[in-house]
């Protein structure tokens, strides 16, 4: 498993530290910033290393279904951590979508155990993680937070694999992995890679609850995927949880929206009627 997280961090470095020489980006961080990209990296390893476990018990849906907790998450620690503004209604659509979330958990948990609670680790690990990504969005670009984080991750966890009891690096040596095998590791590499540079654009020019909805599209593409390749489906009462979770975050999503809205009407009618100043 640690094998696979190396090879996901070690072709985002490979892709963007070229990016970030050929551009004439410097690799040298502000002492706070390093501090917090350490973390944030060190967060970015056990998220994926516990959703990578966790696909080992669970059909993909369900997984990624267990893990939406985290817009709701990061929707109460936006509001509680960075004082930004969420309304009673979104609060209830929070508690609705944690219903959701608990009929995914309850057949999951049935069938395989604890690996099943994996997925609630990954959504408080990542929500705390995105949250860090904004507080340090507008001090690093995107392309030289995620080399610098892919470096670090490469370098601790190749002393990891290297230290360790158990550990070893044996299985990405020689001609143990066919061509296939080795095509799916780049791919994950590169769309985790571009990815996570999409979202840190994303959280430097709007705030995490505007745009945690937006990750429910995970959710359909996810059981479409699960379904086409490995032939997975959720069970009833999973799919009323899923349903639920989804229900719920498009509404937080409308919320958002109205709730723009009437705020830029508000400004707009403010500027109209402040009269200019003499």
């Amino acid at each position: 498993m640690a094998e696979l997280v190396l090879v996901r961090f070690g072709v985002q470095a490979l892709v963007l530290i070229p990016i970030m020489v050929l551009t004439g980006r410097s690799f040298r961080v502000r002492s706070k910033v390093f501090w917090i990209i350490l973390l944030r990296t060190l967060m970015h390893i056990l998220g994926i290393g516990m959703m990578f476990t966790a696909l080992l018990y669970l059909p993909l849906a369900d997984a990624v279904a267990i893990a939406f907790i985290m817009p709701f998450l990061m929707l109460l620690l936006g509001h509680y951590v960075l004082g930004e503004e969420v309304g009673w209604r979104r609060m209830i659509a929070c508690a609705v979508g944690f219903i959701g979330t608990l009929l995914v958990v309850q057949p999951a948990f049935q069938n395989v155990g604890w690996p099943a609670l994996l997925p609630l680790g990954v959504a408080l690990n990542f929500s705390l993680f995105m949250l860090t990504t904004r507080q340090i969005s507008r001090d690093i670009d995107a392309v030289s937070l995620q080399a610098i984080s892919g470096s670090i991750a490469v370098l601790v966890i190749g002393v990891m694999l290297l230290l360790l009891p158990g550990q070893r690096l044996t299985n990405l040596a020689g001609d143990s992995l066919d061509p296939s095998t080795w095509g799916l590791l780049l791919t994950i590499g590169l769309l985790g890679t571009l990815a996570h540079l999409l979202m840190t654009w994303s959280l430097r020019y709007a705030p995490g609850a505007t745009l945690a909805p937006m990750q429910y599209l995970e959710i359909p593409v996810a059981t479409a995927l699960g379904f086409m390749i490995f032939g997975d489906l959720p069970n009833p009462l999973a799919t009323v949880g899923i349903c639920v979770t989804i229900a719920a975050g498009l509404y937080i999503l409308m919320r958002e929206r109205a709730t723009s809205r009437a705020q830029k009407a508000a400004l707009a009618t403010a500027q109209v009627s402040t009269p200019p100043a003499e």
